[in-house]
Formats: C-alpha cells, sequence, structure tokens
C-alpha cells in the first residue's frame, strides 16, 4: 500500500467508534516503531495509548532489563502476559507490545477477541539500524546482535504474520506509515463488516 496525493482520509472519529471497544495491538520485533508509530496512530484516533513495557515496568518497579536479568525470560514473558491481557480489558486503546508477547498463545487468543492487531514488518538492516541506537536490549547484549536478529526473525515472523493487518515499517516520514495504518484499519473494519452483513 503506498499513499498518493490524492490520499482520502478516512473519517477518524468514525474508525474510533467502529473499532468499538477493541483495542489497536501494535505487534513486531524491536526497532519496528510499534512505540513511536502507536503514539502517533492513538493521537489520530483521539485514544490512550500505553506502552505494556513501561507497564510492566511501572507495575514491576523494575526496568525490563533488570527483570531479565534477575528473573529470567520465562517469569518476564509470564508477567507480560497478564499485562497485556489487563490492558486489553479496559479498552479501547491502541496498546505497543514487546517485541515476544505476540509469541505467546494467550496472548494471541486475547489480542484476538478484545484487539485489531497491526504488525509493523521491517527488514533486517532498518531493524539494525534503530536498535543500534540504544542500549536497553537484553535479548540483544551479546557478541553477535545481528544473528540474533535473524533468529528472531527467523523465529517470530511466522506468528507475526497472523496479525489482522500488516504494514512494512521502513524509513519513510513517520506520517506516511501512520496514514498506511490508518486506511489499513479502515479497509480492515469495512471488510470486517461486510463480513458480518453476509452472515
Amino acid at each position: 500500500m503506498t499513499v498518493t496525493e490524492n490520499h482520502s482520509i478516512p473519517d477518524t472519529e468514525d474508525l474510533a467508534r467502529r473499532l468499538g471497544r477493541r483495542s489497536l495491538v501494535f505487534v513486531g520485533l524491536m526497532g519496528a516503531g510499534k512505540t513511536v508509530i502507536g503514539r502517533r496512530v492513538a493521537d489520530v484516533l483521539k485514544l490512550p495509548f500505553i506502552d505494556s513495557d513501561h507497564e510492566i515496568e511501572t507495575v514491576s518497579r523494575m526496568t525490563v532489563p533488570d527483570l531479565f536479568a534477575s528473573y529470567g525470560e520465562t517469569e518476564f514473558r509470564s508477567l507480560e502476559r497478564r499485562v497485556i491481557a489487563r490492558l486489553l480489558k479496559s479498552g479501547p486503546r491502541v496498546v505497543s507490545t514487546g517485541g515476544g508477547a505476540f509469541m505467546n498463545g494467550q496472548t494471541r487468543r486475547a489480542v484476538a477477541r478484545r484487539g485489531v492487531s497491526v504488525w509493523l514488518k521491517a527488514d533486517l538492516p532498518t531493524l539494525m539500524e534503530r536498535v543500534g541506537r540504544r542500549s536497553n536490549r537484553p535479548l540483544l547484549n551479546n557478541a553477535d546482535p545481528e544473528g540474533v536478529m535473524r533468529r528472531l526473525m527467523d523465529e517470530r515472523y511466522p506468528l507475526y504474520a497472523e496479525a489482522d493487518i500488516v504494514i512494512h515499517s521502513r524509513n519513510e516520514p513517520k506520517e506516511v506509515i501512520v496514514a498506511e495504518v490508518i486506511d489499513a484499519l479502515d479497509a480492515y473494519l469495512q471488510d470486517e463488516c461486510r463480513k458480518d452483513t453476509r452472515s
């Protein structure tokens, strides 16, 4: 999907109304832009925005790297699943999730019931360029971060592909990506409405 000059903008108020009590949930690898794009989409839809990692840090009073170091990934994922389930129950809102959140089957089912999922899909060079700017990525704290990212892409992309909407995250102005998310959400909800009408 590309944005053109004569691009018509959907009625965002109507879009938020059609979303109902569901949340818009961003999934994807670290560096895909889930928080940056999610926050801007939330502004457009006039919905609250929350980053699940920030919520986990608030609940635990620890940073995500500290949680990984102290309790390990398994315990972190368990807390992450519970936090996301709670966030989804109090929608509508826009939620940015951690890269591993959508790997959990219970989380995917909860998102399917109470949300519309958006995968921000990025290629390896884009991801590595972006994550290189920050040092708070526990899974990349090793001698071969690019190798780890490749492995994560191999493991996670097949499950991210189950998301309701897929958007190519790339080095375009953020407004372009936001407009594509809004367009895709509009198309998804229209298609959903047509299916409901036929059934």
